[in-house]
């Protein structure tokens, strides 16, 4: 937790942006596995909610009342039932206290505290866009669907929409910008995110199990007094993008994709992929693809800057990428007609990156389009590869966003354009049917954009050059 002044500055400036009605903002509850008493283990709160209330413990809301200035925590105290149990912890009250919170009330008290005789004189106007005096965030949790739906009478379908744009807009105005209180988080973060990637690389060899590595990654984000900020990837199999550890055993020969991160005790980020040879030792085929990958990847550090769009150092990306591609006899033809095209996407089939900061895909349940997007710079949806752009608006001193270029060989993917001739014209088919056991590769990193250009977050760089990973896996095959 950061220091109350943080959380009451930050509320202090939400209701600035805002400007009139009522905030509420959800916690999270527990999460039942597969019995009521046995719940998904660590508990983890709303990013939003922590963001301005800064307290984990679920079972608790907070309102603002902005026309009013008034600020409450609402939740219930446990028994002493919970006690023997669970043990001791702070009143709700005393949570209020920390985060500079005067007003507190039991979770019964919610509907009339926020009660229509005690709005401004105006009509309730629902829907984004709207003048709503009550705001609150899309859900993205059934109960607190229904608690929505208790209190405010909006069925679960309609509240997307129902949600408040103002409220939305903020938000992601507040955390898309982050203070050095935050980047010392990430680079927290990133220190972890070093140990669990060093860590694969280490341990990894042929005859152990992919979800074995993938046990000892997670690991050691747990053992940092964090968790990890999303579901490890490492899988054999790259060219899938969310290969989950599987029973499947390392075959000398393949490469290793790992795709993991930490998450802090104080709940930020870090986001980072490595591609590796299972048995140390790059081949030359593979290390013709991987040197595109390398070169993408540091080439974003050169060009990221504030006032550049991202979706412009995407596609620049993208050209860099079918220029070297061509030069291999896997792409062919112009290389601006193949990009826009979409004949990239055949090796490319995502955006380069994302905003990072408390939530792995920052803000994401927010919307995309407000979070990755503006007015300005709007999605593309309709072109494969292009639609998964998660962040392309111009960027901004204090953003956070990943550096994740990839190669991949899907068969499946070639095989359908192949029976269509989607990009015939950009693409070496027979060529690519050599391809279809070589699996994929991705490098990513998470990049903080400065005043005058960009630097990776965390003081040790985890291997990535060629040279540097076969020599840091070399004692293992010596």
């Amino acid at each position: 937790m950061f220091s109350k002044e943080t959380y009451i500055q930050r509320r202090q400036t939400l209701k600035e942006l805002v400007g009139s009605g009522i905030i509420i903002l959800f916690g999270n509850n527990e999460s039942p596995c597969n019995y009521p008493a046995n719940s998904y283990y660590p508990f983890r709160q709303d990013s939003s909610f922590l963001y301005f209330f800064g307290l984990k413990r679920d079972g608790l809301v907070g309102v603002i009342d902005i026309d009013n200035d008034k600020e409450w925590l609402i939740g219930d105290d446990i028994d002493i039932e919970d006690i023997v149990w669970y043990g001791s912890v702070d009143s709700v009250a005393d949570m209020a206290a920390q985060v500079g919170v005067t007003n507190t009330a039991p979770m019964k008290s919610l509907s009339s505290i926020i009660s229509a005789d005690r709005l401004p004189p105006r009509p309730l106007e629902r829907g984004l866009g709207g003048e709503a005096p009550i705001h609150f965030l899309p859900p993205y949790r059934h109960d607190t669907k229904i608690q929505i739906m208790d209190l405010l009478g909006i069925h679960p379908s309609k509240q997307k929409e129902a949600a408040s744009l103002a409220l939305i807009k903020a938000i992601v105005k507040m955390r898309s910008t982050k203070t050095q209180e935050e980047i010392e988080e990430l680079e927290r973060a990133a220190e972890i995110g070093y140990k669990m990637h060093t860590t694969a690389m280490r341990i990894t060899k042929p005859g152990l199990t992919e979800k074995y590595v993938g046990g000892q990654v997670d690991g050691i984000a747990h053992s940092y007094g964090a968790q990890v900020s999303f579901a490890t990837i490492f899988s054999q199999h790259g060219e899938i993008m969310h290969g989950n550890p599987s029973m499947a055993v390392l075959e000398s020969g393949r490469l290793a994709l790992c795709d993991a991160g930490a998450e802090t005790i104080n709940h930020y980020c870090s986001d980072n992929t490595r591609t590796f040879p299972v048995n140390g030792k790059f081949t030359q085929r593979q290390l013709d693809i991987y040197r595109i990958v390398e070169e993408c990847h540091d080439y974003v550090l050169q060009v990221a800057k504030p006032g550049v769009k991202y979706m412009d150092v995407h596609l620049a990306v993208c050209r860099l990428m079918t220029e070297r591609l061509k030069e291999l006899g896997l792409m062919k033809g112009d290389v601006d007609e193949a990009v826009a095209a979409g004949a990239h996407a055949m090796f490319l089939p995502h955006g380069l990156g994302h905003m990072m900061g408390m939530d792995v895909h920052d803000m994401e349940g927010l919307g995309q389009i407000y979070v990755g997007f503006d007015e300005e710079t709007r999605p593309n949806l309709e072109q494969f590869g292009t639609n998964c752009l998660r962040m392309g608006r111009r960027l901004e001193e204090g953003f956070v966003v990943t550096d994740e270029p990839g190669i991949y060989f899907i068969p499946a993917l070639i095989d359908d354009w192949r029976k269509s001739g989607h990009c015939a014209e950009f693409l070496d088919f027979d060529l690519l049917e050599t391809y279809k056991d070589f699996g994929g590769i991705r490098i990513e990193d998470d990049v903080l954009i400065t005043k005058d250009g960009c630097r990776f977050l965390g003081t040790n760089r985890i291997p990535y050059h060629p040279q540097d990973i076969e020599e840091f896996m070399f004692y293992l095959f010596d």
